[in-house]
């Protein structure tokens, strides 16, 4: 009798044992996810150093989901202008990747992944500027895809980011030389914190190559006849300003930014073929902005 008691009691215990370890592992599964999403307004939507909402403001929100081994991905969107994607007034972003370190080098990071730019409904197919043999064949879609890569260390980062696609619309059948796919754009920047109120000092610099030219001579524009705007949209953005994260009461989260954003090739951008309205006014003429215009923007976000 005693030693079925004994026994009884192994075996439960060995039970409880089990069935605890399976919790413990279920919970350790569950909690190896995480998931949070965010909304943020800005002043004026900068991308790469060039304004897609014609300098206005706008709304961005999205949603994330992280693996302890350091998978990621997401979606994104923000409100962009029909005068830079004609028929698009919005922008989704569809992205996936991986961060890991690199044990060797205390602090040493790297971030490989893949991101898809997407703008419904928009395309060169509906601007009514273009001849049949131009966008109105192909398309056009706005619709990118890159490739990135990137190593980070400590508070300082890298990336490169390579078009699998045409850029953003830009090719043959659109007064462009060839394809652009393989357009590149490399970054460095910097999220440094200061001793002081709890901000972040953020610093970012970066060039874009496009793999192509405008044909300015197919190419309709209302702003002059050809070889007045630079037909190469290379250029070199920047961006500067102050971050802070903080709380209200106790809904914590939130984030707040002043930065000082421009970029360079002004006969291009700013106001020429890339800063070109591709929506025609009641009076039939063409509207410019200059899209690498230096300025100061808000943000004010909450991650939960």
């Amino acid at each position: 009798m005693r030693q079925s008691i004994l026994l009884t009691a192994v075996l439960g215990a060995l039970s409880f044992a089990q069935v605890s370890y399976a919790a413990e592992e279920a919970k350790e599964e569950a909690s190896s996810w995480d998931a949070t999403a965010n909304i943020s307004f800005v002043s004026d939507y900068y991308f790469r150093g060039l304004s897609q909402t014609w300098h206005k403001p706008t709304v961005q929100g999205g949603m994330d989901i992280t693996h302890s081994s350091g998978f990621y991905a997401g979606i994104w969107g923000s409100g962009v202008t029909p005068n830079t994607y004609p028929d698009a007034q919005t922008e989704i972003d569809v992205y996936a990747g991986y961060n890991g370190t690199i044990p060797a080098v205390e602090k040493l990071g790297y971030t490989v992944g893949i991101y898809s730019y997407m703008y419904p409904g928009g395309s060169w197919k509906k601007y009514d500027g273009l001849t049949a043999d131009q966008g109105k064949k192909s398309g056009g879609k706005w619709d990118t895809t890159e490739l990135n890569f990137g190593l980070s260390y400590d508070w300082i980062s890298a990336k490169v980011s390579y078009t699998l696609t045409d850029w953003f619309g830009a090719e043959k059948a659109t007064g462009w030389d060839g394809s652009t796919k393989g357009s590149m754009y490399m970054e460095l920047n910097a999220a440094y914190p200061l001793p002081w109120w709890d901000l972040t000092l953020i610093a970012h610099v970066g060039h874009m190559n496009v793999a192509g030219k405008l044909q300015a001579s197919g190419f309709p524009t209302a702003n002059g006849a050809p070889g007045t705007y630079e037909t190469n949209p290379d250029y070199t953005d920047w961006k500067l300003g102050l971050s802070k994260g903080f709380a209200i009461g106790k809904s914590e989260g939130w984030a707040a930014g002043l930065y000082w954003v421009e970029a360079s090739n002004d006969k291009y951008w700013g106001g020429g073929y890339g800063g070109t309205s591709f929506s025609r006014s009641i009076n039939g003429t063409t509207e410019t902005k200059d899209l690498n215009d230096g300025r100061l923007v808000f943000t004010l976000g909450r991650t939960f």
